[in-house]
């Protein structure tokens, strides 16, 4: 199908929308709202953490100005050292419990991440399978699975630590000050005037990073996809001497992310050098203006572990805040996927019509076709297939006969004109009972991982052992499978590996006749096997079209010689129709492909009888 399209150049501007961070902040709350209990009792925890962690300094300032301070003779000593043991006993204590608080803080979030993560997955996986192929075209391989994956992992971690760092970092400095404030309001007072300059560079930071977080995570997805395009054509690259050019493109998107993500870094960098500096400059501050005013040394004291103690949740919430800012950036990619409707849709409910069946005719009506908007790949095409004959088309790449069958599949839909069976646009049928009706052999052979049995069925619930046994002996392909070592429960490997051509391809006709189908189109089917395996399938095909409605596509013309109907494209339109001795007779197109064909296989092309 690539081959019959106007080109890269050509090709059209995504249509899958970019979303703010408004956007994707109220995208995320209902995916919050399925966990409102288990969040509810983690803001317990988060509290409860937030107050035991100012337990402690709190008992070290009262230890200061009162055991430590009223010591005079040996009996008081004593009372006093039993009163700082019992303190330190309690801040022991304190932390113990501050320890479980925190365990079972992480663990609920953990749990509430994983289960929102893979809510998300399984949403944003049934989203893509519903789209149309123009998806498909637009979006590589490599960027959807780092939608799927690498952004939903962002999200991930924006659920489990960041919004939960920010927000228990965002408590307890509010309990810092709040105790600064209690204890030393004029103290606390003058050190709050770092404060501006800690919310300017937040402020700062945020500004200049979002949409160079966005920006990393677009060139993450860029570079994932080179990696993959390269790895799955490494074969083509060996052959072809070209390990260069692949190293080019990798290096050049690696090189692309680097340099927005080495930019971002760097501003993060003085971003955390300046806001630690802020912290020196309170404790300078509280040791001039603590002197001064004749501060009691436990306040001091209080005041400096406090300055301290805020060092790590601001150091925790600039960190986190990259974190943020990234699960952010994946959070506006998911959602916008999300917000991508499918171009093509089942009818409204109620409206659908129902499937009787093809009794008289698969017709197209003046269909014109382009998958960019601007190169008519179909033009003006009218034809139709009568139920119970086969229909072939034959042309040369690109002339528009891959179109036909995506068209007939609805995997797009027709600018101009309309395809129907029995007289009911196809557009009027619920897609999967549509899809279900049909059968499609296609040219590159798709196994999936699992058994021989799983890939003919593909675990239809209907589909019995039975039909899978059928439609493998019907393709004669029973044989082979019942000598492999496990059988029809014998693994697949990856792409089929452990399989000829050949045989993926008998594979692939038993999973398109098992279901039966009304319509059985075969792309190809033939155009990659050895003479041997062709005569496997020819013979079966025999039987396979007898009283079925079926289109076939074949370059190899011995294939198509009994066909009912031969239909010749070239360059979209439809330039010669007919039977095969018809067509050789007229002398044109056909009979000049057939006459090349005849030269260069000889008696393997014969006249039908």
């Amino acid at each position: 199908r690539g081959e019959e399209r106007a080109g890269p150049a050509a090709a059209p501007r995504s249509s899958v929308p970019e979303v703010g961070v408004g956007e994707a902040f109220r995208g995320l709350l209902p995916l919050l709202g399925e966990h409102k209990r288990a969040l509810a009792v983690c803001v317990g925890l988060l509290l409860s953490v937030t107050g035991f962690s100012l337990a402690w300094p709190w008992i070290v300032q009262h230890t200061i100005d009162g055991p430590l301070a009223t010591q005079r003779a040996l009996p008081e000593a004593a009372r006093s050292f039993r009163g700082i043991f019992m303190l330190g006993g309690a801040v022991l204590v304190i932390q113990a419990v501050t320890l479980v608080f925190q365990y079972q803080l992480r663990v609920r979030l953990e749990t509430i991440g994983q289960a929102i993560m893979l809510g998300l997955r399984k949403k944003l996986f049934d989203h893509i399978v519903n789209q149309d192929m123009s998806f498909f075209d637009e979006l590589p391989v490599g960027k959807l699975l780092s939608r799927v994956e690498s952004d939903t992992e962002s999200l991930r971690q924006l659920f489990t630590n960041a919004v939960v760092v920010i927000l228990g970092d965002v408590l307890l400095i509010g309990g810092i000050w709040g105790v600064m404030f209690y204890k030393a309001p004029r103290l606390a007072a003058v050190l709050l005037v770092t404060l501006p300059a800690v919310a300017l560079l937040f402020w700062a930071f945020h500004k200049l990073t979002t949409d160079r977080f966005f920006e990393v995570r677009k060139r993450t997805a860029d570079l994932t996809a080179t990696l993959t395009e390269m790895i799955h054509g490494i074969g083509v690259i060996q052959i072809f001497d070209r390990e260069r050019y692949a190293r080019k493109r990798v290096f050049e998107s690696s090189e692309s992310k680097f340099a927005v993500q080495s930019v971002t870094e760097v501003m993060a960098i003085v971003f955390f050098n300046v806001l630690f500096w802020t912290e020196y400059v309170k404790i300078a501050l509280l040791l001039w203006f603590g002197s001064t005013w004749g501060v009691s040394p436990g306040i001091i004291v209080l005041f400096l572990l406090l300055i301290w103690k805020e060092f790590e949740p601001i150091g925790r919430t600039a960190e986190q805040l990259s974190s943020f800012q990234k699960g952010i950036a994946g959070g506006r990619r998911i959602f916008g996927l999300l917000k991508r409707a499918p171009k093509i849709t089942n009818p409204a409910p109620g409206e659908a019509a129902a499937w009787n069946g093809i009794r008289s005719e698969v017709r197209f009506e003046n269909v014109t076709f382009s998958y960019d908007g601007k190169h008519q790949v179909l033009k003006n095409v009218s034809f139709a297939l009568a139920a119970g004959t086969t229909t072939a088309l034959v042309g040369v790449t690109g002339g528009g006969k891959s179109t036909i069958i995506s068209l007939l599949f609805r995997f797009y839909d027709p600018q101009e004109g309309r395809i129907t069976i029995d007289g009911v646009d196809i557009r009027s049928f619920e897609l999967s009972e549509l899809r279900t009706r049909l059968a499609l052999v296609l040219q590159d052979i798709v196994l999936f991982p699992g058994d021989v049995r799983s890939n003919i069925s593909l675990e239809a619930p209907a589909i019995t052992e039975e039909d899978v046994r059928g439609a493998a002996l019907t393709v004669n392909v029973d044989p082979f499978i019942q000598s492999l070592p496990q059988g029809y429960d014998t693994e697949v490997s990856e792409k089929g590996a452990n399989f000829s051509r050949g045989e993926r391809q008998l594979l692939s006709f038993a999973r398109a006749l098992v279901t039966d189908p009304e319509l059985l189109i075969l792309d190809e089917a033939t155009a990659s096997v050895d003479p041997e395996t062709e005569r496997a399938i020819q013979g079966a095909m025999g039987q396979l079209v007898s009283g079925r409605t079926s289109l076939v596509i074949a370059h190899r013309l011995s294939t198509i010689v009994h066909a009912d109907q031969i239909l010749v494209l070239r360059e979209g339109e439809i330039i010669e129709r007919g039977a095969h001795r018809d067509l050789l007779g007229q002398g044109g197109y056909y009979a000049e492909l057939y006459e090349l064909q005849f030269e260069k296989e000889g008696s393997a092309i014969h006249e039908p009888k």
